[in-house]
């Protein structure tokens, strides 16, 4: 049955001379599953391919860099570069049409971003001002020919592979963005000066694709920046506005400072999508923290179609079960943090640990009777779903009142709410598994015990109380240990979140009292590269049934 609330996200809409069967896109984001090469992998094919089958729309690639000189940004990005690439790039664009969608490539170049390590020229950008501690050439006009050639070919190959549209990347600091923004582009010739100007870079970009290929041209923007010296939403939508010939506009924010696109729980939802001030003549996507069927609808009524980058790689067939009403989606709870490790790592999610790694998971084979679990943290509910999956008949058994285990003693407001649509949706999902959860009592038969893997040890309260550590619980056990103690917590405490997550809970941890500042010696020193968290616990839980249901395979078969 299809969900009432949402219909017009699943009514076509229209890109250019592209229909597309509804208004969700997977939104452009790095994934590392690339070759070092740039070429497109099997993997990366898979993963692209899960969010079509999911039910998105228009599928867009990860940033594709356009030359092999230096618009690299990421180790395994894709590459858009020459004629070697095309054969997985066709069969990337034949894997994702089977099931139904559009899909784009994101052309880019990193300009002052761009990673030294792995390009063969150095950075360079429209002025010589400072890149994160990085100061490039500034551009010559020669160098400006040679990148719109750049796009112009890689469009072309795009065309040629396959694919309905290219987008131009030109937010989040790289090489267009670098030009629009007045804090990056210090010119005084015809690319600087104005605003006309300094959209000119990306306009002419824009020209030479158009010229080059005859189908969808779109480009994505930052509606603002964060940053001190950075613009607000009226000057960006000023640049949409200015520009011509594209075929939709897709608003992001952002250029170094946090939180750009992908805020933490501590924000609320659709914050950009909330702060474009006007329509334009081309139709408008936009992505920010558009987490459920709600905030699709509500966006809907802004914008002609919404992009989901972080609640896709939690669910890559939300839309589908929006658009079937079939249950919870697995949902995003915005902790920004395997998502965000990957300055050397593949694309990965907290609370999904298929993300990435499509098709290694083996084949869930068909069981037969019935199976306890005890346990109903996160890990004994990834227990007890996956086990479910498999044909047993599952009962789950928690000594506690309800499920959800640590989840529910998460102090702070903002991030305890988001966590629990994680125990929401297992609630519904075993429900609709036929799981039986049985609460309030203690089991001691035979099954499978999923206690957590670790337990960190518990803190010492005193008069003041001083810690230095990565470990996520205790960041937020610090904010109740402030209402009663001093706290004192070491800068690379905070660091170690995501930079989004950290300027948010630096606010709230100085708000409740708790002093971030250095000291020599600290009560708690805990610093772990892999901490225990959801997604090990996930990871740990599917582990169980499979080591259990191997050595008591007979029984089952």
């Amino acid at each position: 049955m299809r969900n009432s609330t949402c219909m017009k996200a699943f009514s076509e809409g229209k890109i250019g001379n592209l229909t597309l069967k509804n208004r969700i896109a997977m939104a452009p984001m790095i994934s590392n599953l690339g070759t070092p090469a740039g070429e497109v992998t099997d993997q990366h094919i898979r993963y692209l391919v899960e969010r079509a089958r999911g039910g998105a729309g228009l599928i867009i690639t990860e940033y594709t860099y356009v030359d092999r000189i230096n618009s690299r940004g990421s180790p395994n990005e894709l590459g858009a570069y020459g004629m070697e690439l095309s054969p997985k790039l066709r069969r990337l664009t034949e894997k994702v049409k089977e099931h139904g969608a559009g899909i784009f490539m994101q052309l880019v170049h990193a300009g002052g971003k761009a990673l030294d390590q792995i390009n063969s020229r150095g950075n360079f950008a429209p002025s010589q001002v400072d890149y994160l501690g990085k100061t490039p050439q500034e551009m010559s006009l020669d160098d400006i020919e040679s990148v719109k050639d750049s796009f112009a070919r890689a469009a072309k190959l795009a065309e040629d592979t396959g694919f309905d549209g290219v987008e131009i990347h030109g937010a989040h600091g790289y090489l267009v963005q670098e030009f629009i923004s007045p804090a990056l582009n210090r010119r005084t010739d015809s690319y600087g000066g104005s605003l006309e100007n300094r959209v000119r870079f990306a306009q002419e970009i824009v020209d030479s694709v158009r010229k080059a290929t005859h189908f969808q041209v779109g480009i994505r923007l930052s509606l603002l920046e964060f940053d001190r010296d950075g613009y607000g939403p009226d000057y960006g939508f000023s640049v949409a506005s200015h520009l011509r010939n594209v075929d939709y506009v897709h608003f992001s924010a952002g250029r170094n400072a946090p939180p750009g696109s992908s805020g933490s729980f501590y924000l609320p939802h659709t914050p950009i999508i909330d702060m474009i001030p006007g329509r334009l003549s081309v139709p408008i996507m936009a992505v920010g923290s558009v987490m459920n069927a709600d905030d699709i609808e509500r966006s809907l009524s802004k914008v002609d179609f919404v992009s989901m980058g972080r609640s896709l790689l939690a669910d890559p067939y939300l839309p589908r079960k929006i658009q079937l009403n079939s249950g919870i989606p697995r949902p995003c709870i915005r902790c920004n943090q395997a998502c965000r490790k990957l300055s050397l790592g593949e694309v990965r999610c907290t609370v999904n640990p298929d993300t990435g790694l499509e098709g290694f998971e083996r084949e869930i084979r068909r069981y037969h009777g019935e199976l306890d679990i005890a346990g109903a943290g996160i890990k004994g509910l990834e227990a007890a779903l996956y086990a479910a999956k498999s044909w047993l008949t599952v009962t789950v058994h928690e000594l506690e009142d309800n499920i959800g285990g640590q989840i529910r003693s998460i102090f702070e407001d903002h991030h305890r709410n988001e966590f629990s649509g994680l125990i929401a949706y297992y609630a519904d999902s075993l429900k609709r598994f036929g799981v039986q959860v049985i609460t309030g009592e203690k089991f001691s038969g035979k099954g499978i015990y999923c206690l957590p893997d670790k337990v960190y040890p518990a803190i010492t309260e005193k008069e003041t109380i001083s810690m230095d550590t990565n470990i996520y619980q205790y960041l937020d056990h610090a904010l109740s240990l402030a209402e009663k103690h001093e706290v004192i917590l070491s800068e690379r405490s905070v660091a170690s979140l995501d930079r989004a997550r950290g300027m948010e809970y630096r606010k709230i941890a100085e708000k409740a009292g708790i002093a971030i500042r250095n000291l020599e010696k600290y009560d708690v020193v805990l610093f772990e590269k892999e901490q225990y968290d959801i997604r090990s616990a996930m990871v740990s839980g599917r582990r169980e049934v499979r080591e259990y249901l191997a050595e008591m395979e007979m029984e089952y078969l």
